[in-house]
């Protein structure tokens, strides 16, 4: 499983109720459900990655999580897990405040697209950056968000969050292993992954 998804996966309690947006082919779920006994569920575009999922047993909703995520009642789950999908959402603000209502908490991860090895590129090339991370030209990119560390935390205060856990993690993409960024975090790390919960007014 990926690096990024270990520790997101180590972030859920026992016996919790999950939704997986955008799961992929659901190695996510599949471990939460079998090392954890969570009661998953995972929403996946793609009919492919779908029937994969299918195939291992898992929940799973093929569709658009944008629109699905509107036909589940309030307090539907205990966490609402957006992995490595947030730069590709066109509404970020609306589906988080849909992720506020269905789960008590969100966990978010993305690419940080201030990585200094994307700043040095634009700054010496003059061209759009492409890593690991990030491997699409600006022209077949399904990424429309260009996200930081720094602005998410802006951005989950603006929108009403609170950030209960946080890390920021150098990892390449689909790795298996990465290390935890302790330092200069929106300069050093690869992703980051929080989780939010609502903004009640209570410490």
């Amino acid at each position: 499983m990926r690096y990024d998804l270990q520790i997101i996966g180590s972030w859920i309690e026992d016996g919790c109720k999950v939704l997986d947006l955008g799961c992929g082919n659901g190695d996510l779920l599949a471990w939460l459900t079998t090392n954890k006994g969570v009661r998953g569920t995972g929403i996946e575009y793609d009919q492919n990655k779908a029937a994969q999922c299918i195939a291992r047993g898992l929940t799973i909703l093929q569709g658009d999580f944008n629109e699905e995520v509107e036909d589940y009642p309030d307090g539907s789950f205990d966490y609402v897990i957006l992995s490595q999908t947030l730069q590709q959402v066109y509404e970020p603000a609306r589906l988080l405040h849909s992720l506020a209502r269905i789960g008590k908490k969100v966990v978010v991860s993305f690419p940080n697209f201030s990585h200094l090895s994307i700043r040095l590129q634009l700054l010496l090339k003059g061209v759009a950056p492409k890593n690991e991370q990030l491997p699409y030209s600006w022209y077949d990119t399904p990424n429309i968000r260009v996200i930081t560390l720094k602005d998410f935390r802006k951005f989950a205060r603006d929108v009403g969050y609170r950030i209960v856990k946080e890390v920021a993690i150098n990892t390449h993409h689909h790795d298996l292993t990465g290390k935890r960024v302790h330092y200069f975090t929106n300069l050093r790390a690869t992703y980051g992954i929080f989780t939010i919960e609502k903004n009640t007014g209570k410490p």
